[in-house]
C-alpha cells in the first residue's frame, strides 16, 4: 500500500494528495468499521450523529487491529477534534468527525493536522432537510477549507436513516441542481456519481470547487441499517442497502 503523497504546498503547509489505493482504502475502512458499529443496539436509524460516529470510529480501529485491512496498522484514527482551516487562525472554526492520521507522512512532512478527514451525516434522500443537511454542513465544509483546506481529497459518511445509497446520492443531487452555487457554474458539475475506487453501491463520489479556486474530490460512503449477507470482502459488510 502506498502512502499519501505530497505535490505542492499551500499556505507554507505540505499539499496532501492520496493514492487512489490509499482513497479506497479509506472507504473500506469505514465499511469494515461500519460492519462493527452497527452491531450496537445504540446504534440505529433513532440515534443521535454522534452516538453513531463514536461507534463509527471504534469499528475502524477495531477493524483495522484485526488485521485484514491493505493497510491495517498504518494509519491512526483519532477522536474528533476541534480544528484551524489555516495556521494563521488564532481560534478553532471547525470540529472533525473522524480525522486520521499517518505517522511517516508526519515523520516526513512534520505536517501535525489529519492527513484525511470523515465528517459524518445522517441521510435520506427523501428528506429535504436532512439532503440539505449533508451539503450546508458537510460537503461545504471541505468546499470552504473549512475542513481538510491543504488535502485533495475528503470523505463523509452518510447514515442512511431511511431509503437506500442511490436514493439518498439522488436527493443531495437534487439539493444541488436547484441552486446556483457558483456564479454561471452549472451545480450539476458538483453532483454525486458512483466511485470509480469502489466498485460498490455504497461508494460514491463528487468534485467541488473552493473559494480559492481549487477543487477537493468528495468520496462518500452511505452505510445503512439493515443487515447484508457478509462477503469474502470486507469492504462490502453493511455500507450496503439491501436492494
Amino acid at each position: 500500500m502506498k502512502l499519501p503523497h505530497d505535490t505542492r504546498t499551500t499556505a507554507g503547509r505540505p499539499f496532501i494528495d492520496l493514492v487512489p489505493e490509499t482513497a479506497a482504502s479509506i472507504l473500506r475502512t469505514i465499511a469494515a468499521g461500519w460492519a462493527r458499529a452497527s452491531k450496537w443496539s445504540d446504534v440505529n436509524a433513532d440515534a443521535g450523529e454522534v452516538v453513531m460516529t463514536e461507534r463509527l470510529r471504534d469499528g475502524m480501529r477495531a477493524a483495522l487491529a484485526a488485521g485484514g485491512l491493505s493497510w491495517g496498522g498504518a494509519p491512526i484514527v483519532l477522536p474528533g477534534t476541534e480544528s484551524r482551516s489555516r495556521p494563521e487562525t488564532p481560534r478553532p472554526d471547525g470540529r472533525t468527525d473522524i480525522p486520521i492520521l499517518w505517522i511517516a507522512v508526519f515523520l516526513r512532512y512534520g505536517e501535525h493536522d489529519p492527513h484525511a478527514v470523515v465528517e459524518c451525516k445522517r441521510i435520506a434522500g427523501d428528506d429535504a432537510r436532512l439532503c440539505r443537511e449533508y451539503v450546508v454542513n458537510g460537503i461545504d465544509r471541505f468546499r470552504s477549507g473549512k475542513y481538510a483546506a491543504n488535502h485533495a481529497a475528503g470523505f463523509m459518511a452518510g447514515y442512511l436513516i431511511a431509503g437506500a445509497a442511490d436514493e439518498a446520492a439522488r436527493g443531495v443531487n437534487r439539493y444541488l441542481n436547484g441552486r446556483r452555487r457558483h456564479g454561471d457554474r452549472d451545480a450539476r458539475d458538483e453532483n454525486l456519481i458512483p466511485s470509480m475506487l469502489v466498485g460498490e453501491h455504497w461508494a460514491w463520489t463528487s468534485r467541488h470547487p473552493r473559494l480559492d479556486g481549487s477543487g477537493i474530490d468528495l468520496h462518500h460512503a452511505f452505510c445503512s441499517f439493515r443487515q447484508v449477507a457478509r462477503t469474502r470482502d470486507v469492504g462490502e459488510c453493511q455500507c450496503q442497502d439491501a436492494s
